[in-house]
C-alpha cells in the first residue's frame, strides 16, 4: 500500500505542473487535479492501474478533453513505470462527461487529436515545464 500511495505522489507530481489551456495557472493552482484525484492499483508484476479523476473548472468546459489530453500525453511520456492509464472527469462536474470519458481513454481518438496540429500545439505549451 505504501508503495502504491508513493506512485500516486509521483503521478501527482507530474501532473500538477500541467497548465490550464486558457489560463496562466496550474491544474493544481485550479483544484482541476488534487492529490486525491490520483488513486494506483498494482495490477502485475511492476505494473499498475493510474485512475485519474479531475475536475474541469467550469461544467460545460469545452476545454476538458483538453485537459484530459494534456494529462495522458504528459503522463505517457514522464511515468517511470509500466502502467494502464484511466483519466476520468469527477462524476456530476460536467454536461457531457461520459463522452469526454470515452474519448480521452480511447487510444486511437487520442492519437488522431494529437495529429491535429492546433491541438498538438496547445497540448505542448500545457505540458512543457516551464523553464
Amino acid at each position: 500500500r505504501a508503495m502504491e500511495h508513493d506512485r500516486a505522489m509521483e503521478v501527482y507530481d507530474i501532473i500538477r505542473t500541467i497548465r490550464d489551456p486558457e489560463k496562466p495557472n496550474t491544474l493544481e493552482e485550479l483544484e482541476v487535479v488534487t492529490e486525491n484525484c490520483v488513486e494506483v492499483q498494482e495490477i502485475g508484476e511492476e505494473e499498475y492501474l493510474v485512475i485519474i479523476r479531475f475536475t474541469p473548472t467550469v461544467p460545460h468546459c469545452s476545454l476538458a478533453t483538453l485537459i484530459g489530453l494534456c494529462l495522458r500525453i504528459k503522463l505517457q511520456r514522464c511515468l517511470p513505470f509500466r502502467h494502464k492509464l484511466e483519466i476520468y472527469i469527477s462524476e456530476g462536474t460536467h454536461s457531457t462527461e461520459e463522452d469526454i470519458n470515452k474519448q480521452i481513454n480511447d487510444k486511437e481518438r487520442v492519437a488522431a487529436a494529437m495529429e491535429n496540429p492546433n491541438l498538438r500545439e496547445i497540448v505542448e505549451q500545457c505540458v512543457t515545464e516551464p523553464d
